[in-house]
């Protein structure tokens, strides 16, 4: 089921890391043309992709999800789902509200200055997966940041099943956040209607959110068009444990993860020989007990890995998980703290057995649209941030002006551009 390793660590990270790139794919070519028409014929073109590919829409009206639909989804839910909805609503605002960008200003020489004016990205839009599942949490993790930041316009396309419904829990979310704007359109469709607009969809300034290879395809083809979130690939997650930790725990986590798809990845890192044999016996335990059968067959054999190294200290095992640069990064290890403190790449690290990556995924508030695929090397989880941009601002007073103009205008010189260094010196003459 699984594979035990101990040598050619780097090579075996390096092929689970090349299993999802996003290069030389066959669905480019049917993402482009899809795209292409989007943008070319809006409306037209997206119902029959509507039609072809989700359900039978006579007119774009029946993929407009209205505010008495909203309000009913949110009224016939569980009071159980309101209430777990307004909790979750809650952690996740008050994570979020941390992390924002804050407008300023410095003197610089005499009479002059210079800093920084921060604004909300206008309008967003959010892509929630759904057809075959339903993610509320997505809604949640995506839309509560932009509100954060003072997003003004928010718009929500998620993917309907065949009779055109997008699922009550997403609605329901929805519906508490106060979003108005949601359609039911998945794809890259929704993405091309969402980038370019179409003459009942306006155009967004960036879009978010996780999806199929073809939305991902397609959030890559229109950036640049607008923002993206990031390039969200299979769920993985790494675990660091020595003989302290629970195998029960450990395996219970890695199936959580490899449950996602046939690509994701549940790697395990450790000193201990006895731990790795105790696991193993663990995931042949739970994995009776679980339907999702031939999706974990295929990530655990495929995209998953014990790795044992006897002998390692903190700075081994910290550099093996810091090549793997994990979305999710466990920690039941008696050097825990040293071990955070070693790590540099990872997109969420949870530390001590307790601390279980699914609280991550649903309720406690840091988000969970998180860098996959290695990318945490120079990628970060979603947050206010990504809905925020800055603007320099700069005044520099007339009396100010010789004192930097002089160097500007030599700086021009040797890059042989005399036009800006003319600009600099005719406020000096």
């Amino acid at each position: 089921m699984i594979r035990t390793v101990e040598r050619n660590i780097s090579e075996e990270i390096k092929k689970i890391h090349t299993r999802t790139a996003f290069i030389d794919r066959k669905e480019s070519e049917v993402v482009c043309n899809i795209l292409k028409d989007i943008r070319e014929q809006g409306d037209v073109a997206l119902l029959g992709y509507i039609n072809k590919f989700e359900f039978p829409a006579k007119n774009i009206k029946d993929i407009v999800v209205t505010k008495e639909a909203l309000k009913l989804a949110y009224d016939t839910s569980s009071e159980q789902l309101k209430n777990l909805l307004n909790v979750a609503t809650e952690n996740i605002r008050s994570y979020h509200q941390n992390f924002l960008l804050n407008s300023w200003q410095e003197k610089i020489y005499e009479n002059s200055s210079y800093g920084m004016k921060v604004t909300s990205i206008k309008r967003v839009g959010v892509y929630v997966p759904g057809g075959t599942a339903a993610y509320p949490t997505s809604v949640l993790m995506n839309v509560i940041p932009a509100q954060v930041a003072g997003v003004e316009e928010i718009v929500l396309a998620s993917p309907a099943g065949k009779d055109g419904q997008i699922d009550n829990s997403v609605l329901a979310a929805a519906y508490l956040l106060g979003i108005k704007e949601v359609y039911s359109v998945g794809g890259a469709q929704a993405v091309g209607a969402l980038a370019y607009g179409t003459e009942s969809i306006k155009k967004v300034d960036k879009i978010v959110g996780p999806g199929n290879i073809y939305v991902t395809l397609a959030k890559k083809e229109v950036f640049g068009v607008v923002g993206i979130d990031k390039m969200a690939g299979p769920s993985d997650v790494c675990i660091i444990a020595d003989d302290s930790a629970d195998p029960r725990f450990i395996a219970a986590d890695m199936l959580a993860q490899a449950e996602h798809d046939t690509l994701a990845s549940a790697i395990l890192i450790t000193e201990s020989r006895e731990l790795a044999k105790k696991v193993k016996t663990q995931l042949a335990l739970q994995y009776k007990e679980l339907p999702r059968k031939q999706i974990l067959d295929r990530a655990l054999s495929d995209n998953s890995l014990i790795i044992v190294q006897e002998g390692a200290d903190v700075k081994k095992l910290a550099k093996i998980a810091d090549q793997i640069a994990a979305e999710h990064l466990e920690i039941f290890h008696v050097k825990q703290e040293e071990l955070v403190n070693n790590i540099s790449h990872a997109g969420a690290i949870f530390v001590g057995e307790y601390s279980a990556e699914v609280l991550g995924d649903y309720m406690l508030g840091p988000n969970h649209v998180l860098p996959t695929g290695g990318t945490a090397r120079f990628s970060s989880p979603l947050s206010a941030i990504d809905f925020q941009k800055y603007t320099t601002v700069v005044r520099m007073d007339k009396s100010d002006f010789p004192k930097v103009g002089k160097d500007t205008a030599y700086f021009a010189d040797i890059e042989k551009l005399p036009a800006h260094a003319k600009a600099a010196r005719i406020r000096i003459s």
